[in-house]
């Protein structure tokens, strides 16, 4: 009787146990692939989504900049219209101005103001202008000093171009709120 108990096995029986294993341990491997083959599969297909994903997502972010830039381009071309617009409302009333002192300067024109025919003070001290050789029909009007009229015409021109700089700025507001 073999030592420690143990009865000897045939060269058959091992041979079959072996066969077993082996193939135990080859069916265990190939169902290691086979698993490795079908995750490898998800994760190239989740790849690719995730890529379609991001490449979805750079277009719209792309599509939603050039957006933002044609309208920027937009609005600064109409705030650049818009300011020449008001510079040439601006040069305008300067010019305008620069002649009315000009004719006022040479005597080519004279402002005057209206009397008030009910006021008693009125007919006092200020003569109504009249023209060399004729008669002047109408309301009585009193001429000004050439000093004064110019501090007027100075008054206006200062009035003009405050009223064509709020232009501008309210322009400028509408764009922007646009």
């Amino acid at each position: 009787m073999p030592a420690f108990g143990l009865m000897p096995l045939s060269f058959r029986t091992m041979a079959v146990a072996v066969l077993l294993a082996v193939v135990a341990a080859v069916a265990g491997a190939l169902a290691w692939q086979i698993q490795d083959w079908r995750f490898g599969r998800q994760l190239a297909e989740q790849a690719r989504q995730h890529d379609e994903t991001l490449s979805r997502m750079s277009q719209a972010a792309a599509a939603r900049q050039q957006a933002e830039q044609d309208k920027r381009l937009a609005l600064e071309q109409q705030l650049q219209a818009s300011d020449q617009t008001h510079y040439r409302a601006l040069s305008d009333a300067q010019r305008d101005q620069g002649r009315l002192r000009d004719r006022l300067a040479t005597a080519d024109l004279r402002l005057s103001v209206l009397l008030d025919a009910k006021d008693g003070a009125a007919g006092c001290a200020v003569p109504a202008t009249a023209a060399t050789g004729g008669l002047v029909h109408g309301t009585p009007r009193a001429r000004l000093d050439p000093a004064h009229a110019q501090r007027i015409v100075g008054i206006t021109d200062a009035g003009d171009r405050g009223l064509i700089a709020l232009r501008a700025c309210q322009a400028y507001i509408r764009a922007l709120g646009r």
